[in-house]
């Protein structure tokens, strides 16, 4: 279909306004990426025991406490962690059970069952997955780690199996517990153009398209309905002025946007040192929920010589900038999952 063109929002990148001018940049954004959410080096362990209650048909985690977390927010040094588990695969949809969370402190003590009604039989080909996670206010939550047990193996009559137990908590490695935390994917297209022309000359600096195409599968995160739209941003550039978004596509998990935006002021050089950040939000009367994100950059961790927590690109983010690049004048197509981001704040 026809492309419907936005506006070009002039961020002159290369200005005096814009990209090189990472000092009065940086202030702003290194507080805002003070903690990384997605990457906590997992350790310490979790005390639990696991029973089945035959009289109630139930299945009881007796969660005890964990010692030793790894810190989560950086920046403050804390961790306010809970813990929460599934029976996997989810296929008697009995969802997740959660503690209460326990503020400032890398050795919480729960003292609290978790209890899942189901039939005895039903556990012999189910995984219980316990996780622990930091409870961040605005809901990025950071995985602290996580221990698998196969129920199908689980020998309940064995005495010290009801005991309570020290487990080691382990990194990310259950797929299907990837998939719960599902948040829908983007199919998206880049353009990137060195030398655009603007009028009878020819402009000095390139452009960055973004055609926002369509989305897949978007978490409900309440209720059965979603009205979502994208904000677009070009880090590290965050005042309003670099700030897009699409219109709000109501009622559908699926949306359709076919929106493209357009950034002019780059430099080759600033390819290497600017991120795309694309956050798809749930438009609410009250309040936009974040459901999930991009950014779309060379995650090198750096940009214009600063450490920057934003520069944190997936390997697939990286790959469609890389071919952007790399084949000036030709749209780059890609369907992307979407992911947990700390979300830059605007400045003025």
């Amino acid at each position: 279909g026809r492309i419907k063109k936005s506006p070009s929002s002039i961020t002159n990148l290369s200005g005096s306004s814009g990209m090189a001018s990472l000092s009065s940049v940086s202030g702003s954004l290194m507080s805002i990426y003070s903690a990384d959410f997605g990457n906590v080096d997992v350790k310490g362990n979790i005390q639990l025991a696991i029973d089945y209650v035959e009289q109630l048909k139930e299945l009881h985690i007796f969660i005890c406490q964990c010692k030793d977390l790894a810190v989560a927010d950086v920046k403050r040094q804390r961790s306010d962690p809970y813990v929460k588990t599934y029976l996997l695969p989810e296929k008697y949809k009995l969802g997740k059970r959660k503690t209460s969370v326990k503020k400032k402190t890398f050795n919480p003590v729960y003292n609290e069952i978790l209890r899942y009604k189901i039939e005895k039989d039903l556990l012999k080909d189910q995984i219980l997955n316990i996780s622990v996670w930091h409870n961040d206010t605005f809901g990025r939550n950071s995985f602290l780690g996580e221990v698998e047990l196969d129920l199908g193996t689980w020998d309940w009559d064995e005495k010290s199996n009801k005991q309570i137990n020290w487990f080691p908590l382990k990194p990310r490695t259950s797929t299907m517990t990837l998939q719960l935390e599902n948040r829908g994917e983007m199919k998206l297209a880049l353009l990137y153009v060195p030398h655009p022309a603007g009028g009878k000359k020819t402009l000095p600096t390139g452009e960055v398209h973004i055609w926002v195409k369509e989305c897949h599968d978007l978490p409900l995160l309440r209720g059965n309905r979603l009205n979502p739209f994208i904000k677009c941003t070009i880090l590290p550039d965050t005042s309003r002025k670099s700030r897009q978004k699409t219109r709000t596509v109501a009622k559908t998990t699926n949306p359709i946007f076919n929106h493209t935006m357009v950034y002019d002021g780059f430099r080759p050089e600033d390819l290497k040192e600017a991120c795309v950040e694309l956050t798809v939000w749930d438009h609410n009367k009250l309040a936009n929920h974040f459901l999930g994100g991009l950014r779309i950059g060379l995650g090198t961790g750096r940009s214009y010589g600063t450490t920057v927590d934003w520069m944190d690109s997936t390997s697939a983010e990286t790959a469609l900038w890389e071919k952007m690049m790399n084949s000036p004048n030709t749209w780059i197509e890609d369907t992307l999952p979407l992911r947990m981001l700390m979300v830059a704040k605007l400045t003025k």
